[in-house]
């Protein structure tokens, strides 16, 4: 197995893509990690929507060109290699509209019962990117500019017969990663926010950046969960490019619980049994615990890392040279309800991690639920 990170490709793309614009507002968040795409496209479809111009103006404003697509397709994606063909692609905002499939929604347990999308694909650069083999074609962020549309479709999926209904928007997405380009993560919490009372809608989202600021002010109801994704740092600092670092992510989510009022939680993954795996999880668990004191609706959700033979492919085509271990050998192969093979960490090891986190938890944040373990 490759030894040696491909810096050259994910050092320029996060160096020329991680810009924070020189008009921020100062305040916690100004140091904040920022995508900027180098090409946006709008298809004409996306420019008919009202949410779409919005994001045409807040692109303009922060100084990015703009290209105007003649047809509601997406054309000059792919390089000349698949290493290319990834650079153009994580370059690419093109906001579009959904399709007809998105107002169809699935469900997504344990994280939700249902998810939704406000745009597919995401700007970070995770060697163990989950969306690989999950989303077609080059990996572009398409954002889509009928938002309304999608969130009015919501309501037809709310359940009657019990308290809550979530909603997962952070399947195909990261949205606080792009949400200074879109504004539709904002969009979103207001329209939870404003259910009517006893409406059980409830969103969750989550993300490997610390953007935050513009969202603790708004009218969210108690009805939106602000979740950080979080690892150990060796695995963060080698495996996460272009995201914001754990402790920035960290100091967030604590605001975003003690000045914004949010219900908020950790997603844990991709946990790995690194070298000396549990001393650098503790660690972590004590930056959250600093992090999340005095945060009371705290929970966590934690995911060991697994891959598919056709997310292996992706991954070692956007990653040459990664460092992440991808042996089948040191696996177990498992099986979905629909045939498809994913292969995890052995039982012994599974055993050793989950008790691990077990003890931590109770230990340092007691006050924190774990919602699922897998």
């Amino acid at each position: 197995m490759p030894t040696e990170a491909p810096a050259d490709l994910l050092t320029e793309l996060t160096e020329a893509q991680a810009v924070t614009p020189a008009a921020a507002t100062p305040g916690p968040d100004n140091a904040a990690r920022r995508w900027m795409p180098r090409r946006v496209v709008f298809t004409p479809a996306a420019l008919a929507e009202a949410h779409g111009r919005a994001i045409r103006e807040r692109v303009e404003a922060l100084g990015l060109p703009v290209e105007e697509l003649p047809a509601n397709r997406l054309t000059g994606l792919r390089g000349g290699d698949e290493r290319e063909t990834y650079r153009l692609g994580k370059s690419t905002l093109a906001v579009v509209v959904a399709p007809p499939g998105a107002f169809r929604l699935q469900p997504i347990p344990p994280s939700a019962d249902w998810q939704f999308h406000l745009a597919e694909g995401c700007p970070a650069h995770c060697q163990y990117c989950y969306l690989a083999g999950s989303l077609s074609g080059p990996p572009v962020v398409r954002v889509f500019a009928n938002l309304p549309a999608i969130l009015d479709n919501l309501a037809a999926y709310v359940a009657r017969d019990r308290a809550e209904t979530s909603f997962e928007v952070s399947c195909y997405t990261d949205p606080l990663g792009i949400e200074h380009l879109t504004g539709s993560l904002a969009a979103c919490i207001r329209w939870f926010g404003a259910r009517p009372e006893g409406d059980g809608a409830r969103l969750r989202w989550v993300s490997k950046f610390d953007a935050s600021e513009p969202l603790l002010a708004l009218p969210h109801g108690g009805r939106t969960r602000c979740r950080a994704s979080v690892n150990a740092l060796p695995v963060s600092r080698k495996l996460e490019g272009g995201t914001s670092p754990v402790p920035a992510r960290l100091a967030a989510l604590g605001r975003l619980a003690r000045e914004g009022g949010y219900p908020v939680g950790l997603v844990i993954a991709p946990i790995m049994p690194i070298e000396d795996w549990e001393t650098h999880y503790g660690e972590m668990l004590d930056h959250a615990a600093s992090a999340l004191d005095g945060a009371r609706d705290v929970t966590v959700e934690l995911i060991t890392h697994r891959f598919t033979p056709g997310s292996k492919e992706v991954l070692q085509g956007w990653y040459p040279n990664t460092t992440l271990d991808l042996d089948e050998a040191n696996r177990a192969r498992k099986f979905n309800k629909f045939g498809g093979v994913k292969y995890v960490y052995p039982r012994d090891v599974m055993g050793d991690l989950r008790a691990f986190f077990e003890r931590q938890l109770a230990a340092k944040l007691p006050q924190a639920r774990t919602l699922y373990w897998t």
